[in-house]
């Protein structure tokens, strides 16, 4: 038995994992890693060419893991991702041509925004979740907690320079759901299969809450 289906990626955890594979061979022990310390979403980027091959082995292999596809930026990607496995698709943005393939996907989706119109824009099509990216240099804590006022429906998953101790303070916002991030699979540790220090540092991250102490 596989994780049941997201309806809501924003709750499955409070971090997301964004997981770069160069060697799709460390896919699974890496996901079996992630899940084992609390994190089963897991976000694999199209940034290298083992990435499809590897969401391949972690939906086969790891039925604990939520594994979605993220850096998704052209139409034609979202057919492959979800062939090769993606129960969620993310992107650090969006055009009319890829929210309409994401949205005729089937699974759940995240379009990247960064400014007030988009996220407008995105709630004219009924989108509520959203990702926000890059989320230190487009203005951060502050910047999502001005949106939270006039447009309070729309929620976040704030990626791109978020670490452990800049975390809480995005948790600690009314419309944050959790936050991505890469700290927890570092590359050394990746590199060096050391998947015990993997595990280790999930389990903080998913401890995290909006005080910075274990839920």
């Amino acid at each position: 038995m596989s994780a049941p289906s997201p309806t809501s990626l924003l709750a499955l955890a409070p971090v997301l994992p964004v997981v770069v594979l160069h060697d799709a061979a460390d896919a699974v022990p890496l996901a079996r890693a992630l899940v084992g310390g609390g994190l089963p979403a897991i976000e694999v980027t199209l940034r290298t060419p083992a990435a499809l091959d590897g969401v391949r082995a972690i939906a086969g292999e790891v039925p604990d893991a939520v594994v979605g596809v993220g850096t998704v930026i052209r139409p034609e990607q979202v057919a492959a991702s979800v062939d090769a496995g993606a129960r969620f698709l993310v992107s650090p943005g969006w055009t009319e041509a890829l929210l309409t393939a994401m949205a005729a996907s089937g699974v759940p989706y995240l379009p990247g925004v960064s400014t007030t119109s988009e996220v407008v824009a995105l709630l004219e099509r009924g989108v509520r979740e959203m990702k926000f990216f890059p989320a230190e240099a487009a203005g951060g804590t502050a910047y999502l907690k001005s949106l939270a006022g006039p447009l309070p429906q729309a929620r976040f998953c704030p990626t791109g320079g978020i670490g452990p101790d800049t975390a809480p303070g995005y948790l600690s916002l009314p419309n944050v759901g959790c936050v991505g991030g890469s700290w927890m699979v570092p590359p050394d540790a990746v590199a060096g299969r050391d998947w015990g220090r993997v595990e280790r540092l999930a389990r903080a991250a998913a401890g995290l809450s909006a005080g910075g102490t274990c839920r």
